[in-house]
This record gives structure tokens, sequence and C-alpha cells, in this order.
């Protein structure tokens, strides 16, 4: 894979044989790579490789410049993860179709104009090399069907002029919430509703609204001559051609100056419905009903009437659209219900789409891939891995973090630092900064930091992180800015307190997850400048192993290889690390044996298998590796004696099934079998002595097994038997 390397015109103190020597190729330095150049680039598109060009300033120019060099193999660009089509864009088939396969890396902003850019080389070879690596395998995709339909809700004035920059390509329709300042045009340009707003749900294509038409006046049929509005005695007809209901003293002026007969104060109000594509609310955010999730619905906009942005990105909402299915739920794995009981509801509380409910009765979760944004954050905190990420999938994600890690060790790089973005605002703020430095005016991205773009921040989580930790990385530093949902950064803080406890209690001195918050680059800075300062116990050799789509599995592999490189030795370490109950996805489940009658219950309620049974003898036995601490058992115990203890369990016993509750079995006082334990039989008898249908032999008979309680029935004389029916 040809890889092209430019300096921007000597800004950038770039080692050419050092990156070679990183990436096995031979490089040649260019400095004017998008002018003078530019023969390099297009004597690499004609090898029919995909090519790795350092450069993303230019990266319209170069794709321009491919499509027009003969002899560049062409073919359909995969998807790269930093460019996933989403609602509100086109498919790739619609953005001008096949091109030399190019892959862009940015190693200016992110390390080339810092203050710490003569010591980046092994930073930038590494994000050279993990541009190589092969794209995500293709995902199912959810479509939209769009006709443009749009609702226009807010005042008559506004709607109006929001309306005439968008109705060249949309169907306008406006639902008027007052008149506003100005009132509507003399010139019925659009159909209008008015009413009470009761209910509005749905998405991109399928937006559904509810509405009470609860005026006097039919909108259909005004002509808006403005007779009534002269006529009403209480000004109480605004020019939205609307009752105020409150100010209207019952003269029915305008009635009479009505003649088209649109106005009946006689008429019930009326539950009116209509579907829309889209929606553009020009409302204040707290107005109802409307949606007040943080994710809002995709072909939902809020306006204040002043970015175009906005207006524009309405306008390309007209067509087929798609993104990918970013999700995989497996129902065997979910830890969220059984037997109509309620456990782990992790991912639903954290969903700031509201695309994630309940459903108890088939003990399991519902996911509306419509509704999804992709933001993985319930893949992040589901702790069995029943929702795992698809698109990038964990492993790929892995094995992206394992070559970033490995390449900058083998490099000489030192004390690698991963800085986990989104690639929107956060992308955006990593570039002002490099921007910054190269102006003198700050320090930039240190060269031990490795700027890693992702869909979203919340996107990996416990068990991709202890994985970098594993690999070699000295910190996984979140980047978080003002676009998420304050429960995505509640959520990151809980699971990097649960990794930081397991590291610390294995002897990894130092903060090795940060969320660093920032709103611009002067935050960013001074947080990253912060980072060099520290220093992190990291284990000595990095592991090897790759990461799984199983999330228990890397989880476990992690967890091994820091176990046994941890810097404490077997004999200093504590026996179990306490863990935070927030977010903790390993535990013990303790068992109140003096409460527990072994009904076992807790052990068909187990999603995880970490309690079983024993088929030849009474006992409760758990494995405390599979425990998910979910709660199902301590919610479905009739008896109300288990409780769930966060913690690591360092020793080989974690991994095996053990005793934590035994009892002897009862033997049936007519044939001597076992079938029941003491202790349950025993309650059962305390609770049912004292009433009327078991007393004398009926309160003996259970104590018999089902066998002798049959018999016992047909051979006592006193009994009455069906057959004597």
């Amino acid at each position: 894979m040809p890889t092209l390397i430019c300096d921007c015109n000597r800004t950038m103190p770039l080692n050419a044989r050092a990156l070679g020597q990183a990436l096995g190729e031979n490089l040649t330095l260019h400095s004017m790579l998008c002018r003078r150049e530019a023969g390099a680039f297009q004597q690499a598109v004609r090898s029919g490789d995909d090519v790795v060009v350092a450069c993303t300033q230019e990266r319209r120019l170069f794709a321009e410049l491919g499509q027009q060099t003969e002899g560049a193999e062409r073919r359909a660009e995969p998807l790269q993860a930093s460019e996933r089509p989403l609602v509100g864009q086109p498919s790739r088939a619609g953005r001008g179709g096949a091109s030399p396969p190019v892959r862009f890396v940015n190693t200016r902003e992110t390390g080339g104009w810092s203050r710490e850019a003569a010591r980046a080389t092994p930073k930038i070879a590494a994000l050279l090399a993990a541009a190589r690596l092969p794209d995500p395998e293709p995902v199912p995709t959810v479509s939209y069907r769009s006709a443009g339909r749009v609702l226009v809700i807010g005042a008559l004035d506004a709607a109006e002029r929001a309306a005439a920059l968008l109705s060249d390509v949309l169907e306008i329709t406006i639902f008027t919430t007052g008149p506003g300042a100005a009132g509507g045009a003399q010139v019925r340009r659009y159909p209008a509703l008015g009413g009470r707003l009761t209910a509005m749900r749905g998405r991109l294509g399928a937006f559904e609204l509810d509405w009470d038409a609860n005026n006097p006046i039919n909108l259909d049929l005004c002509t808006r001559c403005n007779a009534c509005v002269a006529a009403c005695p209480e000004n109480a007809i605004g020019l939205d051609y609307q009752v105020d209901l409150a100010a209207c003293r019952s003269h029915r002026a305008c009635v009479k100056a009505c003649q088209v007969a649109a106005i009946d104060f006689s008429r019930e109000p009326a539950r009116q419905s209509a579907r829309f594509d889209l929606v553009l609310d020009l409302r204040g955010p707290d107005a109802t009903p409307t949606f007040n999730q943080h994710a809002l619905p995709q072909g939902y906009f809020r306006w204040d009437g002043r970015d175009l942005t906005t207006v524009l990105n309405l306008r390309e909402l007209v067509g087929e659209f798609e993104k990918p299915k970013f999700f995989v739920y497996k129902q065997k794995l979910c830890a969220h219900s059984r037997n109509e009981k309620t456990g782990c509801s992790a991912c639903v509380d954290i969903c700031s789409a509201e695309a994630i409910s309940s459903e108890t009765i088939r003990q399991q979760i519902k996911v509306n891939p419509s509704l999804c944004v992709g933001c993985g954050a319930c893949t992040t905190v589901c702790p069995t891995g029943a929702l795992t990420y698809a698109y990038p999938r964990a492993s790929e994600q892995g094995l992206r973090l394992k070559t970033l890690l490995a390449t900058f060790a083998a490099a000489g790089g030192q004390d690698a630092v991963i800085l986990l973005h989104s690639q929107e605002r956060g992308q955006a703020l990593v570039e002002e900064l490099g921007r910054a430095a190269q102006l003198k005016v700050a320090q930039g991205v240190p060269a031990n930091v490795i700027p890693m773009a992702l869909w979203h921040t919340a996107s990996l989580g416990l068990d991709v992180w202890l994985s970098a930790i594993a690999f070699g990385a000295s910190q996984i530093v979140v980047l978080a800015t003002e676009e998420e949902a304050p429960q995505y950064l509640d959520g990151l803080q809980a699971q990097m307190a649960v990794a930081q406890a397991i590291l610390n209690g294995l002897g990894y001195t130092g903060t090795h997850l940060q969320l660093l918050r920032a709103s611009g680059p002067a935050d960013l800075d001074a947080g990253l400048q912060a980072l060099t300062r520290a220093r992190q116990k990291t284990p000595a050799t990095p592991a090897r192993f790759a990461v799984m789509a199983e999330k228990r599995g890397t989880l476990d592999l992690a967890l091994d290889h820091l176990i046994t490189h941890a810097p404490l030795a077997a004999s200093e370490r504590p026996e179990a690390i306490a863990l935070p109950a927030q977010a903790s996805p390993f535990g013990a489940v303790m068992v109140d044996k003096d409460r527990c009658t072994l009904c076992l219950s807790c052990v068909s309620s187990c999603p995880a298998g970490a309690l079983q049974d024993n088929p030849q003898l009474p006992q409760l036995r758990f494995i405390e590796k599979n425990c998910v601490q979910c709660g199902l058992c301590v919610s479905t115990c009739p008896e109300r004696a288990l409780t769930l203890q966060p913690r690591l369990l360092l020793s080989d016993e974690r991994k095996a099934a053990r005793v934590i509750n035994e009892t002897q079995p009862y033997a049936c006082v007519r044939c001597g079998k076992p079938f029941g334990t003491l202790l349950a039989i025993e309650a059962m008898l305390g609770r049912l002595a004292g009433h009327s249908r078991f007393q004398g032999a009926a309160l003996e008979r259970l104590k018999m097994c089902g066998d002798c309680r049959v018999i016992d029935i047909y051979s006592a004389d006193n009994e009455t038997r069906i057959t004597d029916l």
C-alpha cells in the first residue's frame, strides 16, 4: 500500500527515513504534494492499490485529481468509519460514484504542528499504520424515505418566513401557535393548522402529529379578509386568525361579519392527526409537546431563525436515505428481565434518543433502529455483551488500538496516551488546537498523545479500555465536548471508576483513565499538557491477544494479562478488589444462609449461568467470573436472602464453581426417599401449619414425596376420591 507523506511546505519536521522503517516502506518526503509534486500521487493511484495520503487539508483536491488520472483503478470506495452516511446524507451511490481508493491521514494538526513536533515521529508512524488496516465489515442498513412534506410549527409570521426558504423544494404545512409580531401574510401560500398540540412522535419520513382543533375559526375556510378582526370589540382575534377564547365575550360580531361561514362557536373540539416527513420547530426548547430527549429524532429540527445550516439541511432531506444498523442484540445474553422481574436496565436508562424500551413480558429490551443515533452508549454499559456495537465492531476497534500502540512502541515512542474523541466536534477541536500551535499561541497535541476518532465517544467502554492498557497504553483519555448527553458522561465516569479501581488494586499506580472536558482549543491544550506531567504504571510486557466480539471474553483476556503482569506480587495483592457499586460488571452474590431455603429460583433467573444447582445434592453453586451484577437473583429471591457485592476476585477461585449454600436433603417420612431440602420443607410446614386445609393427615402428607402422597390419599378410608363420584 503506497504511502505519501508531505511536510506541507516545510512546516513540519517529518523524518521520512524513520517513518519508512516503522512502516516497512521506502518513503519519499514531499513538500508540495498537492501542487507541483502531484505527479507522485497520480503515479501511486495508477498502482491499483489503496493509497495512504498524509494530508486531509486537500482531500477534495486529491479525490478530484484521482478521478481525472488516466489508468487509475476506480471502484466504489468503501465506507470509512469517519464518513459513514447518516440520515441527512444520501448513500454513496448518489455521491459521485467510483473513485480511486485513497485513505487520508491528518498528520499536521495531530502532531506535526505541535511544539513537540520533532518528537512526534512514533505517533505519526502509528497513525499511518492504522490507516492501512482493512475497512470495517459491512453491516445491515436502516432505510428512510422522505417525500419532503414538512410541518413548520411556530408563530405565523416566523413560520411563513421559514416556509419561504423551503417551499421551492419542500411541501409546507404550517401549524400556527400565534400571530407573532407581524401576523400572517394576506396571501395564503401554505396550508395552515391551528389548535392545541397534544402529541408528536416518529422520525424522518414518519412523524405523527395529534392536535385538538378547538378554535371557532376554520383555517381551511378562512379567506383572511380581516373582517372578523375589525369587527371584534375585544380584539380577541389576532392575525393568526384564531380566537383568544379567554378574551372573547361572546358578542358574536365576528360571526355576523364572516360571509364564508368560517366561524362557528358551536363546533365541538375535534381530535385531529396528520403525518409528515419532516418537522421544523420554531418554538423554544421547552415547549410541549415536543421531543425533549438529548438526541432528537432524525428529521426533527429546532431553529432559532438565525443559523441557516438548519434550513440547508432540511432542503436536502428529500429522497431515500440510509444509515448503518449500529447495534447487534442477543436476547439470550440479556440480563434485563427473567420471569417478569426486572434486573439490569442500564441500556434503557442511558439512551439519549429514547430508542430502547423494556419488554418485561418478553424478557428482553427492544431497540428501535430508526431512532438509534449510533452513539453506542448502550453497548458500553451493557455488562453481559447482549448489546454490541456493530459498525465498527469492538474487534475492529481493538485491532486499530493494537496497531497504533504497537507501531508507536516499535518506533521508539513511550508513555502512549490514546485520546478518544468524536469525529465531529472532537475532531474539530483537535484541528483547531493544531492550527493554534502553528501560530505559536498554543502548545498543540503532545508527541505521546495519539488521537483516535470515534463515531461517538460513548461507543468504547471498559473492555476496550482495559485491553488498550494491556496493549501498552499509559492512559486512555476521552474528550468530552458539549455534544454529549449528560447521562453519557455519567456512564463513562462510572466505568472509568471501575477500571481505575481494578488497575490501582493490582498495583498499577497513577490515573490511567480520564474524562477531559473541553469547550475550546484552550481547554483542550491545558488538559493535554497536564497529562504529560503524569506517569502511570503499565504492564511490562504488552498483550498480544485480539479484542473479541464477545465483551466478557475480551474482559477475561484483558484481566488475565493485567493480573499476570501486575506490579504487585501475588502475596501482596488483596484477595479481592472492591469495586464501585455503580457500573460494576463483576462481583459476588452473598447468601443469608439463615433465610435461604434453597428453592433455587435464583438459578432459573440468572442469565449468565453464575448461579447453578447440583442435581445430586441440595447445593447452590456460584461461578464468580460469570456474574454480571444485574440483580435479577436478588429481585427474584422470595426469601430476600441474596445481596450483591461488587468486587473482582483475584484468585483462581473466580473461575471455579464453589458452593455458597447447602443443606441436608429431606427424606420422605413414608419411603425415606429424598425429595426436597430440609430448610424448604420446614419453612413450608411452618407457614401452612395454621391453615385449616392442612391439619392432621393433610399436614403429614407434606412430609411425603409425590408418589407416597398419592398412595396415602388412596389408602385412607376417610378421603373422598374422584372414583367415588
